[in-house]
């Protein structure tokens, strides 16, 4: 038999609201694609004070819950389900932030901040690092 967790989450109160929170340090103002392409399209959430949530497990998860449970990693299926929604958030926190990053670069290479790499600007570059790092250890203290 399945095992099914029944319980409540309550989203934190600044994802609450009608639409996607904006990064810290960003705001309206800003052009979207500085704040990531998941965040340039505001969409309408509806506002929940608390949900109750049932998964159905699979076999497979089922065994994985178990396992967990008899470690002494979680004490009850819920707390499993709490730690996976945990870890959901977080990958998508740092999902978000790699897409800020990602506009950012785009948006340095748009004005022309960036340098072609190749086999030839690899080595050369390296030998630059190398170089830098030689004149560092020999240069007086």
């Amino acid at each position: 038999m399945p095992i099914t967790t029944v319980g409540t989450y309550a989203p934190p109160a600044e994802k609450l609201g009608n639409e996607v929170p904006i990064p810290i340090g960003l705001s309206r103002e800003d052009p979207p694609g500085v704040w990531g392409r998941a965040l340039t399209r505001p969409r309408r959430r509806t506002t929940i004070e608390r949900m109750e949530v049932r998964i159905v497990a699979t076999p497979e998860q089922e065994a994985f819950i178990r396992e967990g449970i008899a470690s002494g990693r979680f004490a009850t299926a819920e707390d499993a389900a709490r730690e996976a929604l945990h870890l959901w958030e977080e990958r998508q926190r740092r999902r978000t932030e790699l897409l800020i990053e990602l506009d950012a670069a785009e948006a340095s290479f748009a004005r022309g901040e960036s340098r072609r790499v190749g086999p030839e600007s690899i080595t050369e570059f390296i030998a630059g690092v190398k170089r830098r790092g030689r004149t560092r250890l020999n240069s007086p203290r």
